[in-house]
């Protein structure tokens, strides 16, 4: 009965250590997608929010005082230059006109006289029959009637100017506010006596506002030779409506103000935009990005690559074993679907774009597709 059991339990413990021996399944490589890493030139557009602002404001006054006779445009309209706006009783001024140039006729017979006088003085002088000082009396009497003459003729100007002043039109195409007068009212030169105000929309100013805190970077960044600016900083800018629509037209940038705002701490910009076709008004909120600046030797990854971890973003790169590494990287600005890093990663460096949720530092991967390592631009 002994040996019965010594075998019994010889056969279970052979059982037992065969188990044991047998090989554990294969782990199989993780399937991922990947971008190898090639330094590039991209553009380096910078976006703002922008106010618009009429190009020409135009505050429209009376040059002369009388009463408002027709108001001659359509409120809120647009208005071309040349265009009448404003009538005032052209009565008097037609008065005025009429005896400045009576006076003028009136002045010129008193110079046919004086010129008549002089010249009979000038025979009888040569003849000894008349003094000198006689002669120069009559000569002083043609002089001051030219002078009188020239006089009158201004004044006749002065009043053909207040005529057309009576009739107020627009210096330039532009869009028309409110009339503050109405018919019949007296009107009258002076600051405080505005008719209405009129806004040119085209060209239009399109503003924005850069912080100081963007400037030293961008500042560092051409420093470091990480960016690029155009030749003689000449930025092309493209606006961007509430509602997606684009301006047909590129603007330029023609104005940068030479100080910072204490009280915001950004520096103002202007640029201009054609708006034939009024797309745009004074006071409208828009989009504005800014192109021409490029960043020469730039590392761009997608953004699946990133991974947000306790020590800040990082990448999973795959080293000579198929095996996952964790790199830290230090991120710049977004550019299309990808971000830039700049730092943290090197040319040739191959990373994973596509998985990172399915992987793990030192896990075994095996690259089934490659991503384009050159991104398509976007119009």
């Amino acid at each position: 009965m002994k040996c019965i059991f010594k075998l019994f339990f010889i056969l279970l413990v052979s059982t037992f250590c065969g188990c044991t021996k047998t090989a554990l399944p294969q782990i199989k490589p993780i399937p991922v997608t990947a971008i190898k890493i090639k330094k590039q030139k991209i553009p380096a557009d910078f976006e703002f929010v922008a106010v618009a602002e009429s190009s020409h404001i135009i505050e429209m006054r009376a040059r002369v005082e009388g009463y408002l006779e027709s108001i001659n445009y359509k409120e809120g309209a647009m208005v071309k230059e040349g265009q009448l706006l404003f009538v005032i009783d052209q009565r008097p001024f037609i008065a005025a006109l009429e005896q400045a140039k009576a006076q003028l006729e009136r002045q010129k017979a008193i110079l046919w006289n004086a010129e008549q006088i002089r010249s009979r003085m000038m025979a009888l002088y040569d003849q000894n029959a008349v003094s000198e000082r006689d002669l120069d009396n009559a000569i002083a009497e043609e002089l001051a009637a030219k002078a009188n003459v020239m006089a009158n003729q201004a004044n006749v100007y002065q009043a053909e100017l207040n005529l057309s002043f009576a009739s107020i039109q627009a210096p330039a195409s532009a869009m028309s506010s409110l009339a503050k007068y109405r018919e019949g009212a007296l009107i009258a030169p002076g600051e405080q006596n505005l008719l209405t105000t009129l806004y040119v929309i085209d060209p239009i100013w399109i503003n924005f506002s850069v912080s100081d805190r963007d400037l030293l970077s961008s500042r560092n960044e051409r420093l470091k030779k990480q960016l690029v600016w155009p030749e003689d900083q000449k930025f092309t800018v493209e606006a961007v409506l509430s509602d997606g629509t684009k301006l047909p037209s590129k603007g330029y940038i023609d104005f940068t103000s030479p100080a910072i705002q204490q009280s915001t701490g950004t520096m103002l910009i202007r640029s201009v935009f054609e708006n034939k076709q009024s797309l745009v008004y004074p006071g409208q909120f828009v989009k504005v990005i800014v192109k021409g600046a490029f960043r020469p030797d730039c590392v761009i990854v997608p953004q699946t690559a990133i991974v947000q971890g306790e020590n800040g973003a990082f990448v999973y790169v795959i080293n000579q074993q198929n095996r996952l590494e964790k790199k830290l990287v230090e991120l710049g600005d977004w550019y299309l679907d990808y971000w830039i890093i700049l730092d943290g990663l090197k040319e040739g460096d191959l990373v994973v774009t596509l998985g990172v949720n399915r992987v793990r530092e030192n896990s075994q991967v095996v690259i089934t597709h490659f991503a384009p390592s050159v991104p398509k631009s976007q119009d």
